[in-house]
Formats: structure tokens, sequence, C-alpha cells
């Protein structure tokens, strides 16, 4: 469902991006596909990308950010179980997907 987080189904991208958003509507849900955006480990400063394009959330005692510019489709089969939801911080991450399609 929209803005529930799952382990990253990639093997060999898990060690950066060890969880994935799953930020397409459920009004797509008969779709084979669901839009994901990566959530990485991160050592950059906060004063390195802007909080406003690459907020940052606590998953599984991580302290993750997420990087929209990488938002891609994945097989909705590969989703397995989720392990939390960041609905939450939906209007951050709606926010930092505008920025990334306006620049705004």
């Amino acid at each position: 469902m929209q803005f529930d987080v799952y382990r990253n189904p990639s093997s060999r991208m898990r060690e950066q991006y060890p969880f994935v958003v799953d930020i397409q509507s459920d009004l797509l849900g008969s779709l084979a596909t669901r839009m994901v955006v990566p959530l990485a480990i991160s050592q950059l400063a906060s004063s390195d990308v802007p909080r406003s394009l690459c907020p940052v959330f606590q998953v599984q005692g991580l302290q993750l950010m997420l990087l929209p510019f990488e938002a891609a489709p994945i097989p909705k089969s590969l989703l397995k179980t989720d392990v939390q939801s960041v609905k939450r911080f939906a209007s951050e991450i709606v926010a930092a997907m505008n920025a990334v399609m306006s620049g705004i």
C-alpha cells in the first residue's frame, strides 16, 4: 500500500538501499508494478542535500534518506511483507517528489 516500507528486493543494492517506500496511489492497485523510492543509508551532512528534497526517516533503528530522484517501478510481486508505514510523512514524501518533477 502507498507509503508502506519494504525490504529492498534487490540483494545487489540492499547494502546501500536497505528499504524502499511504495509511493504509488492505491487507486492503481490492479497494475502489476508499484512505483517505489529507495531509502538510503546516508553519510551526508544535513547541509549537503536539501531536506525538502531528501527527507530522513527512521526505519528499524536506521536513519535513512529518501531518494526521490531514484524512483522506479518494480513488479508488485517482489514487495513481500511491509516492515512499517511512513504515511505520517506523506506530505514530506509528496513534496519531495514534486521537487523532483517541478523543481519547487
